[in-house]
């Protein structure tokens, strides 16, 4: 099990840029798949963005593809999610997730372990 903790998020107005973190302990970080997903008021989570262990494939989901890249540092345990141009309705907690066992993915059933949340508001 890994412990994923995600400080940053905050309030940015529409047209701005927002990084965010996910700081991981426990386990050996680069065994893990990682992904983002996000969940808005009265939503569904959904994802937003994955990375496989050595960070060289990526996905994304098309309501951000273009303005959202997905990272990973393996020698600091630290996976970032990086957000240009963002957008009202890119409001939602984003949580950031890890699993042992499968590639990255956008289905949020293949992820262990997950982050409390951090809370990303745009104003327009």
């Amino acid at each position: 099990q890994v412990h994923l903790v995600e400080p940053g998020g905050g309030l940015v107005q529409a047209g701005g840029s927002l990084r965010l973190s996910c700081a991981a302990s426990g386990r050996t970080f680069s065994s893990y798949a990682l992904g983002w997903f996000r969940q808005a008021p009265g939503k569904e989570r959904e994802f937003v963005a994955s990375i496989s262990r050595s960070g060289g494939s990526t996905g994304y989901a098309d309501s951000v593809k273009g303005r959202v890249t997905i990272s990973r540092d393996n020698a600091k345990n630290t996976m970032y999610l990086q957000m240009n141009s963002l957008k009202p309705e890119d409001t939602a907690v984003y949580y950031c997730a890890a699993s042992e066992t499968y590639t990255h993915s956008a289905y949020s059933r293949y992820y262990d372990d997950w982050g409390q949340g951090t809370q990303v508001t745009v104003s327009s």
